[in-house]
């Protein structure tokens, strides 16, 4: 496993082993370290920069764990239906993701898609969520790209430069895919160093990462550092994609070219758009970040969703409450029936009184009013509901009945 990385134009050789150690006949790959070593510090990252955004941490790690398992599936999903011929005859080998075969676009879509539901079912505010995330990728993908340098992978076309290399690999791959990265209008020569791509992607990524820490204490809006990372990554990627020899086609294009510039421009219109609307308006609240309303203060100092806790475990109790008390009246009403046929009385229902009606909610309130709600660890909290609008149900059916 072990081969050696040749750098001619800086005089010197690294010997690169894809596995970093074995333990009895498991092995663990250095790519799949580096990988995990890039999400633990985006995690970290995103610990110290939650409250920036106004989120909740804990609730944060729920749709970062979420995002991540997302992100996994849908870059090697991604990186498979674009080079099927290479797994079609042993669908097995589309479960080995030691060597690599991960495409980050596909990771990016599947960390929005997955970390986006989630978003939803932990009652996380979505736009916040996606322009803290947006940091850890950055971080993530600058870490990652050195596994594709330990399994000599992802590199470019012939160059001249002094960080030019080459290797056995290298040499071999060229020479196999010659004709066919000719028919792309790309001519290589398997004798020659090349550029190595996977590095110039790490630093574009670490440059804005830093760029975007600039970009954080300025924004105006939330989302506003989604868009950056979608025009800042798409803009570097569409030029890197173009040196590479390895892209994943479809038919003669790039599919991460045309991902890239397809996301470049809609988020740079978007971003533009919208800075233009906010001076125009000219409203400091027009817009205003999560982090400075009322409820994203309260999510800071822990009330929030506490209260939401509270609500839940109330309403429950008011449920229950007005079917016990729906039931103990269907059952005494069922007895007046009875004793009225009994004494061949007009058997035509009765409706109650509006201030029967009203005793009977008032009750129900009183009783809820007189609990004290303090032990609500029998809340499910993965179930929360949207409780404004369950509010508003109730006192719509209130008025209803009254």
């Amino acid at each position: 496993m072990t081969e050696t990385l040749s750098f001619p134009g800086l005089g010197f050789d690294l010997e690169l082993n894809r596995v970093a150690f074995s333990i009895g006949d498991v092995a663990f790959y250095w790519y799949g370290i580096i990988i995990a070593a890039g999400f633990a510090l985006a995690l970290f990252y995103a610990m110290k920069k939650v409250k920036v955004f106004g989120l909740d941490a804990d609730r944060v790690v729920d749709v970062v764990i979420v995002g991540a398992i997302g992100a996994f599936i849908c870059a090697r999903l991604y990186y498979v239906i674009f080079s099927w011929s290479d797994y079609k005859n042993d669908l097995l080998s589309i479960f080995d993701t030691r060597s690599g075969g991960m495409a980050i676009y596909g990771g990016v879509i599947g960390a929005f898609l997955f970390g986006g539901i989630m978003c939803k079912i932990r009652k996380v505010k979505v736009l916040p969520m996606f322009d803290l995330t947006v940091g850890g990728l950055f971080i993530g993908q600058a870490i990652g790209r050195w596994g594709n340098f330990v399994n000599i992978e992802a590199f470019g076309s012939n160059t001249n430069m002094p960080w030019g290399m080459t290797s056995e690999s290298i040499t071999s791959y060229l020479r196999a895919q010659q004709d066919s990265l000719a028919k792309i209008g790309m001519t290589v020569d398997p004798s020659l160093p090349v550029h190595p791509t996977f590095l110039y992607e790490s630093i574009w990524c670490a440059i804005g990462f830093f760029v975007l820490q600039a970009i954080i204490k300025r924004r105006r809006f939330d989302g506003e550092c989604t868009l950056f990372y979608c025009v800042w990554y798409g803009a570097g990627r569409f030029v890197i994609e173009g040196m590479r020899t390895d892209s994943l086609m479809l038919g003669a294009l790039r599919v991460s070219q045309l991902v890239a510039i397809i996301g470049c421009i809609a988020a740079l219109a978007t971003w533009i758009i919208v800075r233009s609307k906010i001076r125009r308006m000219g409203d400091p609240e027009y817009l205003q970040l999560y982090v400075n309303t009322d409820e994203g203060k309260a999510v800071l100092d822990g009330t929030y969703y506490k209260e939401l806790k509270e609500k839940k475990k109330k309403r429950k109790l008011r449920k229950k409450l007005r079917k016990d008390m729906a039931l103990k009246n269907a059952v005494e009403g069922n007895d007046e029936t009875e004793d009225e046929e009994k004494s061949d009385e007009d058997d035509e229902a009765v409706e109650p009184s509006e201030s029967e009606e009203e005793t009977k909610s008032e009750t129900v309130e009183d009783l809820l009013d007189s609990m004290s709600i303090e032990d609500d660890t029998d809340v499910n909290e993965s179930d929360d509901d949207d409780y404004a609008e369950s509010d508003e149900a109730d006192d719509a059916k209130k008025e209803k009945e009254e």
